[in-house]
Protein backbone atom coordinates (compact mmCIF):
# COMPACT_ATOMS: atom_id res chain seq x y z
CA UNK A 1 0.00 0.00 0.00
CA UNK A 2 1.24 3.10 -0.75
CA UNK A 3 2.52 5.41 1.83
CA UNK A 4 1.33 9.08 2.47
CA UNK A 5 1.73 11.17 5.86
CA UNK A 6 0.58 14.48 4.46
CA UNK A 7 -2.94 13.99 6.53
CA UNK A 8 -0.80 14.09 9.98
CA UNK A 9 -0.50 17.38 11.89
CA UNK A 10 2.88 17.04 13.00
CA UNK A 11 4.53 15.95 9.28
CA UNK A 12 2.92 19.22 7.42
CA UNK A 13 4.04 21.69 10.28
CA UNK A 14 7.32 19.97 9.90
CA UNK A 15 7.75 20.56 6.59
CA UNK A 16 6.45 24.07 6.69
CA UNK A 17 8.98 24.95 9.47
CA UNK A 18 11.58 24.10 7.07
CA UNK A 19 9.63 25.26 4.14
CA UNK A 20 11.97 28.23 3.52
CA UNK A 21 15.57 26.91 4.39
CA UNK A 22 15.32 24.02 1.19
CA UNK A 23 18.20 24.46 -0.94
CA UNK A 24 18.10 26.73 -3.94
CA UNK A 25 14.55 26.58 -3.94
CA UNK A 26 14.20 30.16 -4.43
CA UNK A 27 16.09 29.74 -7.82
CA UNK A 28 13.44 27.39 -9.04
CA UNK A 29 10.11 29.84 -8.21
CA UNK A 30 11.95 32.10 -9.82
CA UNK A 31 12.33 30.15 -13.06
CA UNK A 32 8.44 29.65 -12.71
CA UNK A 33 7.18 32.85 -12.49
CA UNK A 34 8.84 33.36 -15.66
CA UNK A 35 6.52 31.03 -17.97
CA UNK A 36 3.45 32.25 -16.19
CA UNK A 37 2.03 34.24 -19.80
CA UNK A 38 1.40 37.96 -18.73
CA UNK A 39 -2.44 37.32 -19.63
CA UNK A 40 -3.54 35.22 -17.33
CA UNK A 41 -6.56 35.79 -15.48
CA UNK A 42 -7.16 32.20 -14.21
CA UNK A 43 -4.99 30.05 -11.72
CA UNK A 44 -5.08 26.58 -10.17
CA UNK A 45 -2.09 25.55 -7.55
CA UNK A 46 -1.95 21.76 -7.01
CA UNK A 47 -1.08 20.39 -3.35
CA UNK A 48 -0.71 24.30 -2.50
CA UNK A 49 0.52 23.71 1.38
CA UNK A 50 0.51 27.00 2.60
CA UNK A 51 -0.04 28.97 -0.55
CA UNK A 52 3.42 30.14 -0.71
CA UNK A 53 3.92 29.51 -4.53
CA UNK A 54 0.92 30.38 -5.28
CA UNK A 55 1.49 34.28 -3.53
CA UNK A 56 4.55 34.63 -5.42
CA UNK A 57 3.03 34.03 -8.65
CA UNK A 58 0.17 36.45 -7.68
CA UNK A 59 2.44 39.06 -6.32
CA UNK A 60 3.99 39.15 -10.00
CA UNK A 61 1.00 39.43 -11.60
CA UNK A 62 0.33 42.67 -9.58
CA UNK A 63 3.57 43.86 -10.85
CA UNK A 64 2.66 43.41 -14.27
CA UNK A 65 -0.63 45.38 -13.65
CA UNK A 66 -2.83 42.42 -13.44
CA UNK A 67 -4.02 42.39 -9.93
CA UNK A 68 -7.31 40.78 -10.41
CA UNK A 69 -5.84 37.57 -11.14
CA UNK A 70 -8.29 34.69 -9.95
CA UNK A 71 -6.91 31.55 -8.15
CA UNK A 72 -8.08 28.16 -6.96
CA UNK A 73 -5.68 26.61 -4.23
CA UNK A 74 -6.33 22.56 -3.27
CA UNK A 75 -4.43 20.47 -0.55
CA UNK A 76 -5.53 17.38 1.17
CA UNK A 77 -3.43 18.23 4.33
CA UNK A 78 -5.71 19.86 7.09
CA UNK A 79 -2.88 21.95 8.38
CA UNK A 80 -1.95 22.67 5.01
CA UNK A 81 -5.61 23.92 4.62
CA UNK A 82 -6.00 25.95 7.55
CA UNK A 83 -2.40 27.44 6.73
CA UNK A 84 -3.46 28.44 3.28
CA UNK A 85 -6.74 30.44 4.28
CA UNK A 86 -4.67 32.47 7.24
CA UNK A 87 -2.28 33.27 4.29
CA UNK A 88 -5.09 34.30 1.92
CA UNK A 89 -7.66 35.52 4.48
CA UNK A 90 -9.87 38.55 3.17
CA UNK A 91 -8.46 37.90 0.04
CA UNK A 92 -11.62 36.79 -2.18
CA UNK A 93 -9.49 36.28 -5.56
CA UNK A 94 -8.39 33.13 -3.98
CA UNK A 95 -10.22 30.05 -3.23
CA UNK A 96 -8.65 27.50 -1.06
CA UNK A 97 -9.91 23.94 -1.24
CA UNK A 98 -10.07 20.16 0.03
CA UNK A 99 -9.11 17.78 -2.72
CA UNK A 100 -6.94 15.00 -2.75
CA UNK A 101 -5.02 14.64 -5.75
CA UNK A 102 -5.30 10.78 -5.82
CA UNK A 103 -8.71 11.31 -7.19
CA UNK A 104 -9.80 13.00 -10.51
CA UNK A 105 -9.70 16.80 -10.22
CA UNK A 106 -13.09 18.67 -10.00
CA UNK A 107 -14.77 20.69 -12.58
CA UNK A 108 -13.58 23.67 -11.79
CA UNK A 109 -14.08 25.42 -15.32
CA UNK A 110 -10.51 26.32 -17.48
CA UNK A 111 -7.15 27.97 -16.35
CA UNK A 112 -4.62 29.67 -17.57
CA UNK A 113 -2.31 28.54 -15.89
CA UNK A 114 -1.92 24.95 -13.38
CA UNK A 115 1.23 25.26 -10.85
CA UNK A 116 2.20 22.90 -8.38
CA UNK A 117 5.18 22.25 -5.99
CA UNK A 118 6.56 19.65 -4.71
CA UNK A 119 3.51 17.94 -4.78
CA UNK A 120 2.92 15.51 -7.48
CA UNK A 121 5.62 13.51 -6.62
CA UNK A 122 3.87 12.07 -3.42
CA UNK A 123 0.83 10.32 -6.15
CA UNK A 124 2.02 6.81 -7.56
CA UNK A 125 3.45 6.92 -11.34
CA UNK A 126 0.22 5.87 -12.67
CA UNK A 127 -1.85 8.87 -11.04
CA UNK A 128 0.43 11.29 -11.86
CA UNK A 129 0.69 10.54 -15.30
CA UNK A 130 -3.41 10.78 -15.25
CA UNK A 131 -3.10 13.80 -13.16
CA UNK A 132 -1.24 15.46 -16.39
CA UNK A 133 -3.29 14.37 -18.68
CA UNK A 134 -6.35 16.24 -16.66
CA UNK A 135 -4.34 19.34 -16.32
CA UNK A 136 -3.88 19.18 -20.01
CA UNK A 137 -8.09 19.09 -20.15
CA UNK A 138 -8.38 21.79 -17.72
CA UNK A 139 -5.98 24.89 -19.52
CA UNK A 140 -7.13 27.15 -21.94
CA UNK A 141 -5.56 27.61 -25.60
CA UNK A 142 -1.90 29.19 -24.62
CA UNK A 143 -2.14 28.07 -21.16
CA UNK A 144 0.54 26.60 -19.11
CA UNK A 145 1.47 24.23 -16.38
CA UNK A 146 4.55 24.51 -14.54
CA UNK A 147 5.69 22.25 -11.75
CA UNK A 148 8.47 22.53 -9.61
CA UNK A 149 8.90 19.27 -8.55
CA UNK A 150 11.08 16.83 -6.32
CA UNK A 151 12.00 14.29 -9.16
CA UNK A 152 14.55 11.09 -9.18
CA UNK A 153 18.29 11.57 -9.45
CA UNK A 154 19.80 8.69 -12.21
CA UNK A 155 22.19 7.23 -9.47
CA UNK A 156 21.75 5.87 -5.90
CA UNK A 157 24.40 7.78 -4.57
CA UNK A 158 23.35 11.52 -6.51
CA UNK A 159 20.32 10.38 -4.72
CA UNK A 160 22.42 10.06 -1.18
CA UNK A 161 23.95 13.56 -1.89
CA UNK A 162 20.68 15.32 -2.30
CA UNK A 163 19.50 14.21 1.21
CA UNK A 164 22.59 14.66 2.70
CA UNK A 165 22.24 18.15 0.90
CA UNK A 166 18.56 19.05 2.32
CA UNK A 167 19.98 17.30 5.75
CA UNK A 168 18.16 14.16 5.28
CA UNK A 169 19.58 10.45 5.10
CA UNK A 170 18.07 7.16 3.06
CA UNK A 171 16.62 6.04 6.90
CA UNK A 172 15.02 9.57 7.31
CA UNK A 173 14.06 10.75 3.94
CA UNK A 174 9.35 10.89 3.74
CA UNK A 175 8.41 8.05 2.56
CA UNK A 176 5.52 9.34 1.09
CA UNK A 177 8.01 10.53 -1.86
CA UNK A 178 7.59 8.41 -5.40
CA UNK A 179 10.10 9.92 -6.97
CA UNK A 180 10.23 9.81 -11.00
CA UNK A 181 12.96 10.93 -13.67
CA UNK A 182 12.34 13.94 -15.52
CA UNK A 183 13.00 12.02 -18.87
CA UNK A 184 9.50 9.99 -18.38
CA UNK A 185 7.55 12.92 -17.42
CA UNK A 186 8.58 15.21 -19.94
CA UNK A 187 7.66 12.28 -22.19
CA UNK A 188 4.32 12.01 -20.94
CA UNK A 189 3.46 15.72 -21.90
CA UNK A 190 4.29 15.79 -24.63
CA UNK A 191 2.44 12.23 -25.55
CA UNK A 192 -0.51 14.46 -23.66
CA UNK A 193 -0.13 16.82 -26.44
CA UNK A 194 1.64 19.52 -24.47
CA UNK A 195 4.11 21.81 -26.39
CA UNK A 196 7.25 23.71 -26.02
CA UNK A 197 7.83 20.81 -22.87
CA UNK A 198 11.02 21.10 -21.29
CA UNK A 199 12.95 20.96 -17.84
CA UNK A 200 13.86 24.60 -17.62
CA UNK A 201 15.91 24.74 -14.05
CA UNK A 202 17.00 22.14 -12.04
CA UNK A 203 19.49 21.58 -9.09
CA UNK A 204 20.05 17.39 -7.98
CA UNK A 205 16.19 16.32 -7.18
CA UNK A 206 14.43 19.93 -7.56
CA UNK A 207 13.48 20.49 -11.11
CA UNK A 208 10.77 22.90 -12.77
CA UNK A 209 8.98 20.88 -15.78
CA UNK A 210 6.98 22.73 -18.02
CA UNK A 211 4.93 22.63 -21.06
CA UNK A 212 2.13 24.48 -22.63
CA UNK A 213 -1.20 23.70 -24.25
CA UNK A 214 -2.06 24.35 -28.18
Amino acid sequence: MAVNLWTRTDHALDYLERADSITHRTEGEATLLEFIPRTTRRILDLGTGDGRLLALVLREQVKREHPNTEAVAIDFSPAMIEAAKKRFAGDSSVAVETHNLDNPLPDQGKFDAVISCFAIHHLVHERKRALYSEVHGLLNAGGVFCNLEHVASPTPRLHEEFLQGIGFTLETEDPSNKLLDVATQLQWLREIGFVDVDCHWKWRELALLAGRRT
